[in-house]
């Protein structure tokens, strides 16, 4: 069993991001909400999904799987509102337009008020800049509301756990047997961060290594349904301890699909981001660890802190922003501690 490296959370795919996987010795790429499948019609279309599947072809680049479909595509379905039935019908589109062109893994968060931060430009390692969090400054707001991916319509009115986890389960009920028969895969990405208090009036559920397991009962063990294993979440909710349990629970039965590799220094209440190999798990142990449970998929970098000269990673989507040296560094990093550990 091999774990692979691949350029991941691309957002806008270009000859330049095409050139810069190929320069890190990459041969293949991860999407995140790609600006090439703009999804107009509420899902994304055969049309689009061929165009983006034969330029990567083209570039000599496998697609390894996309994640987050827009925003105006689920919303209703994460709130529970009139409307969410349209919403999933076009998610199953979307999982069976996938399948006719190849590109068989789906990546998904349940987070109505997306990620939180309350800082953007925090000093890290030698002045280089990273995200923090912070609950007891939650109530000047989310300093990434004007991202993307955040949603602008406002709560109607608070949404409980007990709503979330039931619209959850609306949701896997709706879209699992369609994600069985095409052979798509779907990933939940642990709730970013992971506090046990709403943010922006939705609780947050999944926010534990336990929370992640009660999802697959949820799915009911389905064999199309697992984690995107994002390690700077996991490690937010108890450093490597929690990595660990995740790990040993969902790794042997196959859970984990793809892992996102970051890190943060401090837990939950507190946070912030920083270069891999200075936060709360050991890069190495980790990879050995997911190696002896069985797991063979692909491991993406992730946030990765903004170095001198490079422009801010999050709220910078360009691919002039992506091809950073932070970026560059982790992956790096990445190839070293894989290559020393030869895992094979």
């Amino acid at each position: 069993m091999t774990i692979r490296l691949s350029l991941g959370h691309i957002d806008v795919y270009d000859d330049r991001t095409a050139a810069f996987a190929h320069q890190l010795g990459l041969a293949s790429v991860q999407f995140h909400t790609p600006d090439v499948l703009p999804g107009e019609r509420g899902y994304w279309s055969p049309e689009e999904l061929r165009a983006l599947r034969e330029r990567c072809d083209a570039d000599g680049l496998r697609i390894d799987g996309i994640e987050n479909v827009p925003v105006s595509h689920i919303w209703k379905i994460h709130r529970g509102l009139p409307g969410r039935d349209e919403q999933i019908e076009n998610y199953c589109r979307t999982i069976r337009n996938m399948a006719a062109v190849g590109i068989d893994m789906l990546g998904y968060n349940w987070l109505p008020t997306f990620v939180w931060r309350t800082g953007m430009e925090v000093a890290g390692r030698g002045g280089a800049k990273v995200t923090s969090f912070d609950l007891g400054r939650v109530g000047a707001g989310n300093a990434l509301a004007s991202y993307r991916l955040s949603p602008t319509a406002p709560l109607d009115e608070p949404i409980s756990a007990e709503q979330m986890w039931a619209n959850h389960q609306y949701f896997l009920d709706a879209v699992l047997p369609v994600a069985e028969e095409a052979g798509v895969r779907l990933a939940l990405h642990p709730d970013d961060p992971p506090v046990d208090v709403p943010l922006g009036g939705a609780a947050r559920i999944f926010t534990t290594p336990a929370s992640l397991a009660a999802a697959r009962l949820q799915a009911g063990n389905s064999p199309s349904w697992g984690i995107d294993f994002c390690l700077g979440t996991v490690s937010e909710m108890g450093g490597e301890e929690a990595v660990n349990e995740v790990i040993d629970t969902l790794g042997p039965v196959g859970a984990i699909f793809y892992v996102h590799f970051r890190d943060v220094q401090g837990t939950v209440p507190s946070f912030r981001e920083c270069f891999l190999g200075e936060g709360n798990y050991n890069p190495a142990r980790v990879l050995r660890r997911l190696h002896d449970v069985g797991f063979d998929g692909f491991v993406i970098d992730d946030h990765v802190p903004a170095m001198v000269g490079d422009p801010a990673t999050w709220m910078d989507i360009s691919s002039e922003a992506y091809c950073s040296r932070g970026r560059a560094h982790a992956i790096g990093y990445l190839q070293g501690v894989l290559n020393g550990l030869a895992l094979d």
